[in-house]
């Protein structure tokens, strides 16, 4: 056999016509790729991503947590673990035991292939106002899922009610058979993201970040990041972005659980002050509208390739204003929570868009015609 002349080099890009031949270039080395022992050692470590049009308007280095780039496609898989290992640590979670959750999703999904991972059975409560999308992932995870009409948490109908009572059904049937994740309430959420996702970001802008900024669901991401950032910079500014119907930046701004307008936005927002919420370290707090929101993830797509979610639209927008409220100069971390493909039937549907008064590209258009 012949080998191949052009073996072992690097190909080099060049105009059509000027040169058809590979050239040898100087490349960077990188680092030796690990090997990880299983899914667990695969959450977290993501990048930090400069967003080059939020930098560039704003005058600030504006960078976003890859977190789409967890195993299980979110952020939650952090929250997912986090939870587990408390679990164990504390024996309520037993070898072969059953995790029960109520999510809107992405916890769900992270629990479910962690779970599986470690011998544990999943069954996911969630809304079914929840996308289609996310539904499917948490049946591909291999969840239990078990749909129900969307109630505010006062009812006992929520679903973090009626999956908290199904556990305790369980252990009634069978003692320490089943465990509650309650990531609403369960602080070792916070805690998990306090040790592990804070501290990627100080090491990654080698202590250098001036303000953290991200939308609450559970509270967790955005406390723990916060009490760590700040005990680290006592000076760094830990922001708030709250999709429109929810009443968190109420609450921080004028000590009103008030909700106002409402948002396509899934899995971000509250009516209530969650254990994990509590006390966290916010200087400021913006009501975010997917007007103002949604259009950030398109042009976030169509000029620098991220496909991210309505919670990373929300985040990029609290993040802009971050940057213009501390000024040119300063370095803005926020979170890319998930992929925009676990919503493609709302974010990239022009009719659903227009649906509810939120601007459509071109560009969206010709992909989808009517």
């Amino acid at each position: 056999m012949l080998e191949s002349p052009f073996r072992g080099l690097r190909w080099q890009a060049t105009e059509p016509g000027i040169n058809l031949l590979p050239k040898p270039i100087q490349v960077p080395d990188f680092p030796a790729m690990s090997v990880l022992p299983d899914l667990s050692a695969a959450v977290g470590h993501t990048p930090l991503l400069r967003l080059r049009q939020a930098s560039a308007l704003t005058g600030c280095e504006i960078l976003g947590k890859a977190e789409f780039l967890n195993p299980g496609g979110s952020i939650k898989d952090r929250t997912a673990l986090g939870l587990i290992l408390d679990a164990e640590k504390s024996g309520k979670l037993r070898p072969g035991g059953t995790i029960v959750e109520g999510t809107a999703g992405n916890t769900g999904i992270g629990l479910a292939l962690i779970g599986a991972s470690r011998g544990y059975r999943s069954v996911i409560f969630m809304p079914d106002t929840q996308s289609r999308e996310k539904i499917d992932a948490l049946r591909v995870a291999g969840a239990e899922v078990r749909l129900v009409p969307a109630a505010p948490f006062k009812d006992p109908r929520h679903y973090v009610h009626i999956a908290r009572a199904y556990c305790e059904s369980l252990n009634e049937a069978s003692p320490g058979s089943a465990w509650f994740g309650n990531q609403f309430d369960n602080t070792a959420n916070r805690d998990w993201h306090e040790a592990t996702t804070a501290v990627e970001i100080w090491e990654q802008t080698k202590g250098r970040v001036d303000g953290f900024v991200c939308s609450a669901g559970t509270g967790g991401t955005l406390a723990g990041v916060g009490r760590a950032l700040k005990a680290r910079k006592s000076g760094v500014k830990i922001a708030l972005s709250d999709p429109t119907g929810s009443a968190l930046a109420n609450y921080i701004n004028r000590g009103e659980l008030v909700a106002e307008g409402s948002s396509i936005s899934e899995g971000i927002g509250s009516s209530r002050v969650t254990a994990n919420f509590q006390n966290a370290p916010i200087d400021l707090a913006w009501s975010i509208s997917d007007q103002e929101s949604v259009p950030l993830l398109h042009q976030l797509l169509r000029e620098e390739g991220w496909c991210v979610g309505g919670s990373s639209g929300v985040n990029l927008a609290g993040a802009i204003r971050l940057a213009r409220a501390l000024g040119p100069g300063h370095t803005i971390v926020t979170v890319l929570g998930d992929a925009g493909t676990r919503y493609q039937a709302k974010l990239f549907n022009p009719a659903f868009l227009r649906e509810k008064g939120i601007p459509v590209p071109a560009w969206l258009d010709q992909a989808f015609p009517s």
